[in-house]
């Protein structure tokens, strides 16, 4: 599974209505309430807030002496009346639409208004004003006064035969929406004063944020401008940008503004992934439709006149190696892997972008899972699995066989980087015969481990900047709080702190393309509280210039600080993770979200997660743990998380949240739970094997069972499943084990409400996953709303679908976390 997804989906906006003063009169039998409230409307009474703010709205009114009277029953006129106040309605056209409400009627003005918008109906030209609303007839109105539609979650009703059929789907689009989170509707009982506003008050809230609260847009809005990229010869300027809620490709010429660029890209459905310029004249990008992760290569002329898709196959992973245009006689030619063979095995392919014709390169033999060029295009590297070790092959000449060169026990780690530029050498991060991932130089001819050219002590190297001018490695690249280089090129060296002296303290940066061009450098910041900018460093000059803003919409200000934190497990080893409290959190005793990330073979970063500055708007501290098992802190702490799902690994969670309880930050009665793919599997583990911990959780693409799990990889998984057997457990050897760790096993232990959400398309965790667990607990009387798509796989994508997912998340979790 991979890292956590920017999971980034939530209840579908209804109509999006500002509540105003009302726009009709107050009947003479209804009087508005005091800002103190009703007599009869104590402050714990379960609807008192709701009753309180419709009243100072002018949307419902007391019966007269002060009082409001909650228990009784509400008839079909003063429902008429509060609906058309809160939807603001105007006059309407006629007041003769129904014979027993009369124009003199104080219902009249309400009840026309309503049935002209189709909102209401009547029965033989009558409308009943004087009877009793029953809560099926409710649900009716609601739907239809604010637009509720299908958004995808699948809810259950103990009750739902004795629903009449024409209002079943508008009860299900109730607790769709979290109107109500009753197992048993009662639909034919009749709903009182009280009921009537408290699910009123949930009808208008739905996406409005509260006070002090950002709109969810704000944060599920794609970049303004992202992928910044300039022709080889650069006449033309390429960029990712928003249109219709999707990103495409825009393309301005040299001495227009980036107002002026025009979309090139015309693909609907999915956002383009990534892009890049082939050469002056056309650009390529994939694209993934339904979230099946079987990826397609584009190509696409800079004037956007021609689209061909070069990977034009069903269920069937493209994957992008590199360009051979710079290659006499492969001006039009690209290297990719593809599946097309065997759908277990990826062979490489010469893939000519002008007409799509394929000419195989590297066949494989059956155990390859990476291909690598060296820099002058060809073939030279494979890394194959055997058994559960990794081999390292090579050969010197594309007319010669791979040989073995490096064998790898399992446990530790060789991640080939880039040959070097006499091709005499490989540059790998290596974790052989020490614990953290250092960069190392492996002798191709001598087939021996070389030089160790850096190590970091306290963290893995990560990546490394290269010049193809000076044929030099300038920096490398670690993570421990925050990225950070070792430099190794002094010019690299002052032209990064020369950057770093024009921007504030908190920002990081990193340079786009070329890392030392001669004259103007692209960069782009970032930091915990934003999404950051393009920026020109002029060298000469020393000169910086902001090109644009990734997302001008969101200000620092408003966000909330991400801290590095760390604590002890409770068997001696140091867990790093991250705290974001709420903007100006005062004092403790916070409700808190626990994010575990996804993987489990990943890490979080510190930077901008738009996901966790939500949950802090709203109120939330968000804790984030690199558990054991987690990448970038050495091979001891890696390998340390080997078939310790629901175990240790989730000790180390526990462990974060009785640590921030003893801090006195965490509210021990309001902490929930949420994770996407491992994280979702984490969340289940927690209310499963800690059920008193957390008071909900949300379980977003993650597996429930270790034997379904295991037994619906993806097919080009095959070759590794050895390895993740030795990683997670082997089905027949670890039965005992995988059983205890399976959360579908032990339904009976949880507690706390879950949440599910399911991408159909989901090739990693499929959705049998969600469907089981959902089954064992609703055979069990607990409910579990359960969002699925169908146009998506392993997480969210789709904006519409973004937004119908996480207004159900804040939804879920305000009626958990904040009672």
């Amino acid at each position: 599974m991979k890292s956590r997804l920017f999971r980034a989906a939530s209840v579908l906006m209804a109509a999006i209505i500002w509540i105003c003063a009302a726009a009709l009169p107050v009947s003479a039998s209804e009087t508005n309430a005091s800002s103190q409230g009703y007599a009869d409307v104590p402050k714990d009474h379960y609807a008192s807030k709701e009753i309180e703010a419709l009243s100072q709205r002018g949307i419902i009114q007391g019966t007269g002496d002060g009082l409001f009277k909650p228990e009784e029953e509400v008839t079909r006129g003063v429902t008429a009346l509060w609906l058309s106040k809160a939807l603001k309605l105007g006059y309407p056209a006629s007041l003769q639409g129904f014979t027993d409400v009369p124009e003199t009627s104080e219902y009249a003005v309400a009840v026309n208004a309503l049935a002209e918008k189709k909102i209401i109906q009547g029965d033989g030209g009558r409308f009943f004003p004087d009877m009793p609303l029953t809560r099926e007839q409710m649900a009716s109105l609601l739907v239809r006064a604010f637009q509720l539609k299908d958004n995808g979650m699948n809810v259950w009703f103990k009750d739902e035969t004795e629903m009449g059929e024409s209002h079943f789907k508008d009860i299900i689009r109730l607790k769709q929406y979290f109107l109500t989170d009753q197992i048993e509707f009662m639909p034919k009982n009749k709903v009182t004063r009280a009921q009537l506003a408290l699910f009123l008050y949930r009808a208008i809230m739905i996406g409005e944020p509260e006070r002090g609260e950002l709109p969810l847009e704000d944060f599920m809005r794609g970049s303004e401008l992202g992928g910044y990229q300039v022709s080889p010869d650069g006449k033309r300027t390429a960029l990712l940008k928003e249109y219709h809620n999707q990103q495409h490709i825009f393309v301005y010429k040299k001495g227009e503004e980036k107002e002026d660029a025009e979309r090139i890209t015309t693909v609907k459905d999915r956002d383009i992934t990534g892009f890049f310029w082939f050469d002056n004249s056309t650009l390529l990008y994939m694209t993934n439709r339904g979230g099946d992760e079987d990826y397609h290569i584009h190509a696409v002329s800079a004037d956007g006149s021609s689209d061909k898709d070069l990977t034009p196959f069903e269920k069937e992973k493209a994957q992008y190696m590199e360009s051979l245009s710079y290659i006499p006689g492969h001006e039009n030619d690209i290297l990719i892997s593809l599946n097309h063979m065997s759908k277990q095995l990826f062979d490489v392919y010469e893939v000519n972008v002008k007409t799509g014709e394929f000419k195989i390169v590297a066949n494989n033999p059956g155990n390859i899972t990476s291909w690598m060029t060296d820099l002058y295009g060809e073939v030279k590297l494979a890394k194959a699995t055997v058994g559960t070790d990794t081999q390292i092959l090579y050969r010197k000449s594309t007319s010669l066989a791979f040989e073995p060169i490096l064998d790898v026990k399992f446990g530790d780690s060789f991640v080939p980087i880039m040959f070097s530029f006499d091709n005499s050498q490989l540059f790998a991060l290596s974790n052989i015969g020490r614990d953290k991932l250092a960069l190392v130089a492996f002798n191709l001819n001598t087939k021996t481990m070389g030089d160790t050219i850096y190590e970091n002590p306290d963290a893995d190297v990560t990546d490394i900047v290269v010049s193809y001018k000076k044929q030099a490695i300038l920096a490398v690249e670690y993570e421990t709080d925050k990225v950070h280089y070792h430099y190794l090129d002094e010019e690299f060296e002052r032209l990064n702190k020369d950057i770093a002296g024009q921007l504030p303290e908190n920002q990081q940066f990193y340079i786009v393309g070329n890392p030392l061009p001669d004259k103007k450098v692209t960069l782009r910041t970032y930091s915990d509280k934003s999404p950051g900018a393009y920026y020109f460093y002029d060298r000469q000059t020393k000169s910086l210039e902001k090109y644009a803003d990734v997302k001008p919409w969101i200000h620092e200000d408003d966000m909330a600080e991400m801290k590095p934190i760390s604590y002890a497990s409770r068997d001696g080893y140091t867990i790093n993770g991250y705290l974001t409290l709420p903007k100006g959190a005062a004092g403790g005793k916070l409700p808190v979200v626990v994010l575990p990330h996804g993987g489990p073979w990943a890490r979080d970063s510190w930077g901008f997660d738009p996901e966790v500055q939500l949950l802090a708007n709203r109120g939330y501290a968000v804790l984030q743990m690199n558990f054991r098992g987690s990448t970038g802190y050495g091979k001891k702490f890696l390998n340390a998380g080997n078939k310790e799902w629901g175990r240790a690994m989730q000790n180390d969670i526990t462990d974060g949240v009785n640590w921030l309880i003893a801090q006195g930050i965490a509210d021990p009665k309001r902490v929930a739970i949420y994770g996407g793919s491992y994280g979702g599997y984490a969340a289940l583990a927690g209310v499963t094997y800690t059920p008193d911990l957390y008071v909900a959780a949300v379980d977003y693409v993650g597996p429930s069972s270790m034997f379904t799990f295991l037994n619906s990889m993806p097919a080009y998984w095959e070759p590794d499943r050895q390895v993740m057997y030795r990683q997670v457990g082997d089905p027949d050897k670890d039965k005992a084990m995988l059983e205890a760790s399976s959360p579908l096993l032990h339904a009976d232990q949880i507690k706390a409400p879950i949440f599910f959400a399911q991408g159909v398309n989901d090739p990693r965790v499929s959705k049998k996953e969600s469907d089981q667990m959902v089954m064992a607990l609703r055979q069990r009387g607990i409910d579990s709303p359960y969002m699925i798509k169908a146009d998506e796989g392993h997480g969210f994508q789709n904006y519409e679908n973004r937004m119908d997912f996480y207004n159900a998340l804040l939804k879920f979790l305000s009626m958990h976390l904040k009672p």
